[in-house]
């Protein structure tokens, strides 16, 4: 039977070795081979880790980021990087330092390989999709549950292709492809499903414009997605100097997807996504001439040497305009020293941009935040309302090319009248230097396992444990303390930024910012309470893995959220803090109920225990509200045991 790749990665990794890919939506079982944490989640996963009692990690490789929370306003973030460094000693991972680049662009150029499996504490870890492998997002306990050698588990996804056809022109890129997949697909159109990129436009695209596009598939929902294992992935490993690591991989002729989505790149044009949404996409030329106050390059969607060498021949002999600020984040050490190596950083700085750290930096609003109503073209992967730092700024995501030419304009510009200047100037930015490509002096090797032994961890005081899920009972009657409409985003549920992403390892602290962007009074009403319910809407707890949005709301109380939809990592997260996922049989029901209608919530462990839907009654007039059970068999005996934590040490698999 012909596979595709996706198919024939799985098949390959399920733990039950003589077992076959089941039909789509069943659960399976995989092993990952790679993992990475960053330091926003990373300190959690890691205090996880240590309550499961082994000596040391038993992945193939797993890999310790510093990119978040490197703003050190105070102690806690260094505290954090100290305890990351010394628990990454203890347990055999690689460390990579602060200054050393964004996670995934690191583990791209550092780390990856053709064909294994990575499970990453964030959501933009299928970028690894990009040299083919199946690369995942999740929340920082099932991460941990990997390095101890656990299985991922996920139901059988939907496989959908992406042919492309032809060759991107003028000033379109690779950016645009995924904004097209967007514009089509929206933001939901991908949950429960993987995307694979196939056909003859695939071998005009390099690793770095692949990984731009797996990237940003993120957006979609999808659980990842991915590119085959080619001639230009065998140029980028034996560029990065690890061309032993490189084979071709590829779905079989005559695979059968789910369902095909065509692109011929040649009549692709610049996109531009609007404010507030990554799906809120239209072409750029549609808006142009609307006057931009900020540019933001870089993220770990478009900050490789190739997305900063096409800005420098676009801006080459220009300055920025008046009334624009515009600052880069190169995505690596390796990408800033090549950069400074070629012209191209020498350029940037001649025509005005400042150049920020190599880290997330303005993706996640820490630093460098528009202005008051500001217009803000970034080339990032989110644009949620708020998430740059600015409440009422205007964020638009587009590519560097489009970002290029706002900065020189100081107007949204299509980068195809910018044409001649990306072809005349293609060749003129090169450099060869393998010192530079294969300088690792910022990453730390794992210790010997004697010397990892007497290894200390250092513990700051901002560092708390996680806090135990609660035993699940029978009933619950507790109050609706707040409703919210579609697409609400892990953003709206715990806020990143440097006011708060410093408290990520201190649970009591960061949970007073819970729901804050929604009802700045949640959490004083949710002390109050002493237990709720939160009903929501569409897609609800989309964006990034933040497991800190269940956990939070685990910690204030919240027992059950009751939704239209999930979005894949959230509810997950929602499972493993055991906090019940419950799903509208009927959506219309959330016209119904209000915040602050008292539900009763009954018989919760026999609908677990048999699979059963949920039933709900509203305490003020009788209202029967179903849930439908769409939960797996291993999620149901989690939640009855009290969350994954519990279910793990008492032998769960």
């Amino acid at each position: 039977m012909a596979l595709t790749l996706t198919e024939k990665i799985l098949q390959s990794h399920l733990v039950d070795e003589n077992a076959k890919l089941p039909p789509r939506g069943e659960e399976i079982a995989i092993r990952i081979d790679q993992t990475l944490t960053q330091d926003a989640t990373g300190t959690m996963a890691y205090l996880q880790f240590e309550t499961i009692g082994l000596d040391r990690v038993r992945t193939e490789l797993s890999v310790s980021y510093i990119d978040h929370n490197t703003l050190q306003e105070d102690y806690k973030n260094m505290d954090d990087h100290r305890y990351l460094q010394s628990v990454a000693a203890k347990y055999g991972l690689w460390f990579s330092r602060a200054g050393n680049g964004i996670c995934h662009q690191v583990h791209l150029e550092r780390f990856g390989i053709p064909g294994k499996t990575l499970l990453g504490s964030d959501s933009h870890t299928p970028t690894g999709g990009g040299l083919g492998m199946i690369a995942i997002g999740a929340g920082g306990l099932d991460v941990a549950v990997a390095m101890g050698g656990g299985a991922f588990h996920l139901s059988m996804p939907k496989v959908f292709g992406v042919k492309l056809a032809g060759a991107l022109q003028g000033g379109a890129s690779a950016k645009d492809i995924i904004l097209e997949v967007l514009r089509r697909e929206t933001v939901k159109g991908g949950v429960g499903s993987i995307y694979e990129y196939f056909g003859p436009g695939v071998a005009g695209l390099t690793v770095t414009q692949r990984s731009t596009i797996t990237n940003m598939g993120a957006e979609l929902g999808a659980t990842c997605s991915i590119f085959p294992s080619d001639e230009a992935t065998k140029r980028f490993l034996e560029g990065m100097g690890r061309g032993s690591d490189y084979h071709e991989l590829s779905a079989d002729e005559g695979a059968v997807y789910d369902k095909i989505i065509e692109i011929d790149l040649s009549a692709l044009v610049p996109m531009a996504a609007q404010p507030h949404s990554p799906d809120a996409v239209i072409p750029v030329r549609e808006i142009a001439g609307k006057k931009v106050t900020q540019v933001a390059i870089g993220s770990c969607t478009n900050s490789s040497l190739a997305d900063l060498t096409a800005v420098a021949a676009i801006v080459k002999g220009k300055h920025i305009a008046p009334g624009v600020e515009a600052g880069i984040s190169p995505g690596s050490r390796q990408t800033l020293m090549l950069a400074e190596k070629s012209g191209v950083l020498g350029e940037l700085i001649r025509a005005g941009f400042r150049i920020l750290e190599s880290a997330c930096g303005p993706c996640i609003g820490m630093g460098f935040a528009p202005n008051s109503e500001g217009v803000s073209l970034r080339t990032f992967n989110r644009n949620f309302k708020g998430r740059s730092g600015t409440p009422d700024a205007q964020v638009y995501l587009v590519s560097p090319e489009t970002a290029a030419a706002a900065a020189i304009t100081g107007v949204i510009a299509d980068p195809a009248d910018f044409a001649d200047s990306l072809k005349n100037n293609a060749g003129l930015y090169s450099v060869n230097d393998p010192a530079l490509i294969k300088d690792d002096s910022m990453l730390i090797a794992p210790l010997p396992l004697e010397q990892a032994l007497r290894t200390d961890i250092i513990r700051g005081p901002n560092i708390k444990p996680c806090p135990a899920t609660p035993a699940l009972p029978d009933s619950l009657i507790l109050p609706i303390l707040l409703k919210t409409g579609d697409n609400v985003s892990t953003d709206d549920i715990m806020p990143a930024g440097a006011k708060v992403l410093p408290l990520r390892s201190n649970i009591p602290e960061i949970s007073k910012f819970t729901f804050a962007r929604l009802d700045a009074d949640f959490y004083s009403r949710a002390k109050d309470a002493a237990g709720c319910f939160v009903l929501g809407g569409e897609n609800y707890g989309q964006g990034s893995s933040r497991e800190h949005a269940a956990l939070a709301p685990m910690y204030l109380g919240v027992r059950a959220v009751l939704v239209k939809s999930f979005a894949r990592i959230h509810k997950a997260n929602l499972i493993n803090y055991g906090i019940i996922p419950l799903v509208l049989a009927d959506p219309s029901m959330h016209e119904k109920l209000g915040q602050n209608d008292v539900l009763r919530f009954e018989s919760i462990r026999h609908s677990l225990e048999k699979g059963t839907d949920f039933v709900l009654t509203r305490e003020s007039d009788g209202m029967k509200i179903i849930a439908r059970n769409d939960l797996d068999e291993r999620s149901r005996k989690i939640l009855l045991c009290g969350g994954l934590a519990a279910w793990t040490k008492s032998g769960g698999q």
